[in-house]
């Protein structure tokens, strides 16, 4: 008996070969029907036996493109039969609700690789070729259902042998909407001083062997890519990164590089089995190496740095460029420090003119400008080893991967939740690192890596990021979330909606990001620690243990206020901090101190701040973690100014040598937790002669007990036995291992970040489910 049913399959299904596969398979079991993209995903009409219509759906589920990440199939069988005489792939529909999860850019595949470098093939070096399984994506789409006329690839007409492949379903391309080739597609330009006129080469050929010529001479290329533009030169060549430092006012924050193979990679740093598997992955991050001591790289690229950024070519321009390059090239974000990168030809033109010699372009518009994505991978127990010397990790992260950025390669996919939003939400997420995040039912729209929100330029991105957002997935939000610090422009931004706000305390936020990133619910020993974080007393947070859920945080203990003497500037000067810990800690005595640091302190600035922590002017108080760390490692003299956030807790990590597990302790006190103990002794140790190792790792390590047993306390008072851990100081990989070790050997269960950053890249996630929260508790 002939059935006829409609299926519906839900997630991201369009852009990844989903409709040729139901072509395929309905072709393999003789169905007859039609499949086409809508709004909700894509559509199936099928007609035939019932046992066959069973098996089909059965393998729908089994047998889906490795893209693919099916949500839901739902089937609707219908009484009334269509007669159809064939199976087909229609035109697609896009009446109805708009909620279809876009597919991620994805890097390369191996068969346009093969076709790439065919000299028989007609794609032969072409630099935009691409298939159903690879190419751009999210950066071309700008709205959906996803056909080639709704993205940036409609200016550019398939010729004849590109459109038979495009509608040829035994074809790797049929409905790849990206196709193209020499004949009808994106061309690439050399053009020297602008990326909008004055091409001078125009053959992509040409332009990329004139291009590899200019880097190996020296030059400075901006290179259009998928997300935007980067701005390039030889890694090997120490005047041209030092003169790009210079040029992009970028003076210490380490480049990130890409080399053409793993090979290469591994010359210059040690790549573990997770690394390879992050690096070699659809996503193409780009990868947090521990670099090896005998490493032929300028120090400019990463100046103290113990790590490198390194990624992969994931599209064809870059295998091109890399082609038998034996030594990486700098591929960092093109920008001024503190900008968004450049996506559009004539802004790039302007912005970057003083940095780049060369322009190398395209003419494929990019709609949404994306940066790469940062990740390190976490050891899970295996030991990494250097010159004899052992490292062992505690964390345990089935995954083994650790998200620092989450832009290209992973964004827009949605991220599963364990509860349903009620109504439509809009989080703005914090000042630094800025991610927005929106949400419908159980799927959280977590945003690309905006910036640091501290100039026109970057709101701009977030703002046309939001509408973007909006109309990609038909969100209308009725509540917003934003941050109680009253300036950052996220929450001057929200403030402005006319929209129910809902305020949310940045530390509590860190807590349910964490919570959220691992699907879980219910009361934690929640630990937050990171620079500063706007407090419900009006004073800036940042070493904070909660116990918390997504609808409250009950602070029970904090590191002991000081005053930030200047504001934001101690930030920048953490000589300011520590000045003011050694005057906390030993008085005015501590001008006696034989210290380097005393020694060489300004007594005419010293004597200022003094004043003006007297009168209490600029001098905001804080509990942060994050400036204790700069603190000392100031104190040691590593740092005294910063020129990036997080440098000088950075750089006192990556003096730590030593695998001893003497510690220095903190004093807690009614929930207060001081810190004069640990500056008392760490000054006796450097009086004694030890080294700033020795000391670095005694402080890390009293952080890491700290936890330890504030968590001990807590679950014998709350009978709760899970932490979580959240805030930019997590991303120091020493404390984070040491504070999971001790916390795992005490019996506790441990959350961590994976797939959402541990920093304020995450904290839209977090203010996300605390209003989703707030709403299902009818605070709103």
């Amino acid at each position: 008996m002939l059935t006829r049913t409609q299926i519906l399959v839900k997630g991201t299904v369009q852009g990844v070969g989903f409709r040729p596969f139901i072509y395929s398979l309905a072709q393999k079991q003789s169905l007859k029907g039609q499949v086409f993209n809508n709004s909700s995903g894509v559509l199936i009409d099928v007609e035939g036996e019932e046992h066959t219509i069973k098996q089909f759906v059965s393998e729908i589920k089994l047998q889906s493109p490795p893209l693919s990440i099916i949500e839901s199939v739902e089937r609707n069988d219908l009484k009334t039969p269509a007669f159809y005489q064939d199976f087909r792939i229609v035109e697609s529909e896009s009446k109805g609700e708009k909620f279809v999860p876009i597919s991620a850019d994805i890097a390369t595949c191996e068969d346009c690789l093969r076709e790439m470098f065919d000299e028989d093939n007609r794609r032969y070096r072409y630099p935009f070729i691409n298939c159903t399984n690879c190419g751009p994506r999210f950066t071309i789409i700008e709205s959906v259902p996803y056909d080639r006329r709704q993205t940036t690839m409609r200016d550019f007409a398939m010729c004849e042998v590109c459109r038979a492949e495009y509608e040829n379903p035994l074809d790797r391309r049929f409905h790849a909407e990206p196709i193209c080739c020499q004949n009808c597609g994106p061309q690439l330009f050399l053009s020297k001083q602008s990326a909008a006129t004055g091409e001078f080469c125009t053959n992509s050929s040409d332009a990329v062997s004139q291009a590899k010529r200019l880097l190996a001479n020296g030059s400075i290329l901006a290179i259009k890519g998928l997300g935007g533009f980067h701005l390039v030169c030889d890694a090997l060549n120490r005047d041209a990164v030092e003169n790009l430092r210079s040029r992009k006012h970028r003076h210490d924050k380490p480049f990130a590089l890409m080399a053409n193979s793993l090979q290469t990679i591994e010359k210059y740093c040690f790549v573990e089995t997770a690394e390879k598997e992050l690096l070699l992955s659809k996503e193409r991050p780009i990868v947090l190496l521990e670099r090896k001591s005998d490493a032929q790289i300028p120090s400019a690229v990463a100046p103290k740095a113990k790590t490198l950024g390194l990624m992969l070519p994931y599209t064809p321009l870059h295998y091109l460029l890399l082609e038998n390059l034996a030594s990486p090239l700098v591929m960092t974000s093109g920008n001024v420090s503190d900008e968004p990168i450049c996506y559009e030809d004539r802004d790039a033109g302007e912005r970057l003119k003083t940095i780049a010699d060369y322009y190398l372009h395209h003419n494929r518009r990019i709609h949404i400008r994306t940066d790469d994505s940062v990740v390190r991978a976490t050891t899970n127990g295996k030991q990494k080893t250097e010159n004899g010397k052992r490292i062992k990790s505690e964390i345990r992260n089935p995954k083994s991967e650790i998200i620092v950025r989450r832009s290209r390669g992973f964004a827009p996919a949605p991220l599963k939740t364990s509860f349903k939003c009620q109504r439509q939400i809009l989080a703005c997420g914090a000042e630094l690192k800025n991610t927005f995040c929106l949400t419908k039912d159980d799927s959280a729209f977590l945003s690309h890596h905006i910036g640091d929100l501290e100039n026109l330029e970057t709101l701009r991105s977030f703002t046309t990021g939001i509408e973007h957002f909006k109309r990609l997935f038909n969100l209308e939000p009725e509540i917003i979330a934003y941050d109680l610090h009253p300036e950052y422009l996220s929450t001057k931004y929200a403030l402005s909606s006319d929209a129910e706000k809902i305020g949310v305390q940045h530390h509590h936020a860190h807590i349910a990001s964490c919570l959220a990133d691992n699907c879980a619910e219910g009361e934690v020993i929640g630990v937050a620690m990171d620079g500063l974080g706007f407090g419900s007393d009006g004073k800036l947070w940042g070493g904070e243990f909660f116990v918390a859920d997504f609808k409250t945080a009950e602070r029970v203990a904090h590191l002991d206020y000081i005053p930030l003497a200047g504001g934001a500037r101690a930030i920048r000067e953490p000589w300011r901090v520590t000045a003011v810990y050694l005057q906390k800690t030993f008085g005015d005595k501590f001008l006696d101190l034989d210290l380097p640091f005393v020694q060489n302190l300004n007594q005419s600035e010293w004597k200022t701040l003094q004043s003006m922590i007297s009168s209490g002017t600029n001098c905001p108080q804080t509990s942060s973690m994050g400036r204790l760390f700069d603190a000392l490692a100031s104190l040691l003299g590593l740092r005294n100014k910063v020129k990036y956030e997080g440098q000088a807790a950075i750089e006192l990590e990556n003096i730590i040598e030593t695998d001893s597990d003497e510690s220095y302790e903190f004093e807690l006190n009614d929930g207060i937790i001081k810190t004069e103990n640990v500056i008392y002794d760490a000054v006796a140790d450097l009086l004694e002669g030890r080294s700033a190792s020795t000391v670095s790792a005694k402080f890390h390590l009293a952080v890491a007990n700290l936890i330890a047993t504030v968590a001990r306390q807590l679950r014998s008072e709350r009978n709760l036995n899970r932490v979580a851990l959240s805030g930019g100081v997590f991303q120091n990989m020493f404390l984070l291992e040491k504070a999971c070790g001790l916390l795992r050997a005490d019996g506790f269960e441990v959350l961590t970040h994976n797939r959402v950053p541990t920093n304020d890249g995450g904290i839209s996630l977090g203010q996300a489910a605390i209003a989703n929260a707030q709403i299902k508790s009818g605070r709103i």
